[in-house]
């Protein structure tokens, strides 16, 4: 392989693996936070993007200006979903870990099933954004615009994100709430409002995710498990709870599936990432980072 087209491989990976892990930081943080496993995460991220789409629609408005609005419904979204939902299983006396994979699963099949009643099978996708179809060239190596900005704002989403949770009360609420979820009633700290927030802040983050995709992805009902999948090798990679973790083995896991891509048919692209997670698995179970 000639090193521009290696250095095209890598670069697409790495853009690629930024929005992996804006899409994995929500359920990883859940997880650090609540030890819930949400396995409605991929239809979150379906949810947004026909959010996005049908702001589009009605709007006329370019994606870029609708991703905040996108965000902010998704972090309501997501505090109604734990206030709605995930309360109630977390109360089950016997099984309650069952009760809450059963309620997440159960909670997934419902929202794929409402999105292909109303929006039917059928593949969507916004064709004119400010973004759409439009690439930069970097000494040869050509980027698309849409997955360029998509990357630099899981950038800044950590950024942001790493302030929150390290120079905020509502991070250190986060925090303590994460370490101990006993003590933090005897210091005034209510426990279902920063459980609420912190789904509402990960449906959030995937809103996010979600929002950029849009601008370049196809949109269907069941588009949210393939990206969940490489979700929750992203997490367990970077070690489940690790917020930053996330991010590394969502750069990782972009490169390995660029460079696989090149190696294989592109429908076996996810062998060496799932093989990669096994391996990974048996050598290190916290993950490559561990738990924060």
């Amino acid at each position: 392989m000639e090193m521009a087209s290696l250095m095209q491989v890598l670069a697409s990976g790495l853009l690629m693996g930024l929005l992996y892990a804006l899409i994995a930081v929500g359920l990883s943080l859940i997880f650090g936070l609540m030890n819930v496993v949400n396995f409605a995460h991929g239809e979150f991220l379906m949810i947004a993007m026909y959010g996005m789409f049908g702001l589009w629609l009605v709007t006329a408005l370019d994606p870029v200006l609708l991703a905040p609005i996108v965000t902010a419904l998704m972090f309501v979204f997501g505090a109604v979903v734990y206030m709605g939902v995930v309360r109630f299983a977390m109360r089950a006396r016997s099984n309650i870990m069952m009760a809450q994979i059963f309620s997440t699963f159960g909670l997934a099949i419902f929202m794929q099933g409402v999105a292909q009643y109303f929006f039917s099978p059928d593949y969507r996708s916004i064709p004119d954004s400010w973004l759409g179809g439009k690439t930069v060239d970097f000494g040869g190596v050509f980027l698309p615009i849409p997955q360029l900005v998509g990357g630099a704002v899981s950038i800044a989403a950590f950024v942001v994100l790493y302030f929150l949770m390290s120079r905020t009360d509502f991070g250190k609420s986060l925090e303590a709430t994460r370490e101990d979820q006993g003590a933090v009633a005897l210091v005034g700290i209510n426990r279902n409002r920063v459980f609420a927030l912190g789904w509402g802040l990960g449906a959030a983050l995937v809103g996010l995710a979600g929002a950029v995709l849009s601008t370049f992805y196809y949109i269907y009902p069941h588009v949210g498990v393939p990206f969940a999948l490489i979700s929750f090798v992203v997490v367990a990679l970077g070690g489940f709870g690790s917020i930053f973790g996330a991010l590394a083995a969502g750069m990782i896991v972009g490169v390995v599936e660029a460079v696989t891509t090149t190696l294989v048919p592109a429908s076996m692209k996810l062998i060496s990432v799932y093989a990669l997670y096994l391996a990974v698995v048996f050598i290190r179970p916290k993950g490559l980072f561990g738990r924060l």
